[in-house]
């Protein structure tokens, strides 16, 4: 019998209650917040190793997800997005899907804009 490792999820009360949610529907209830598309995303912590999992708001372009490393405007990278630079496979639920990706970022310039 193979046991799945544990999954910590994000430490904001409010984020961990919408993450509980997400997972215990299959994502009808936590897929649409506020009006807009949020999924899972697990990456593996630099550090502890640890799988880590927050959710996010993001959009689509063709089959890809992208996802805004903002943290509110601070002026660092979020921590799920330090976790990524080092290790990018990752692990997304989106609704009723979860299924593994490779992370990457775009580049800089015109395309961003």
């Amino acid at each position: 019998m193979t046991t799945q490792p544990s999954i910590i999820d994000s430490p904001t009360e409010w984020v961990a209650d919408h993450i509980t949610r997400y997972v215990e529907t299959n994502g009808e209830d936590g897929h649409m917040w506020r009006g807009v598309p949020t999924l899972l995303l697990t990456t593996t912590g630099r550090k502890s190793g640890a799988l880590r999992r927050t959710a996010l708001i993001y959009g689509t372009l063709g089959n890809d997800y992208l996802l805004v490393a903002s943290k509110g405007g601070f002026p660092t990278h979020p921590l799920w997005y330090t976790n990524l630079e080092a290790d990018a496979v990752v692990t997304l639920q989106v609704g009723a899907d979860v299924f593994q990706a490779r992370a990457s970022t775009m580049p800089e310039g015109a395309e961003r804009d």
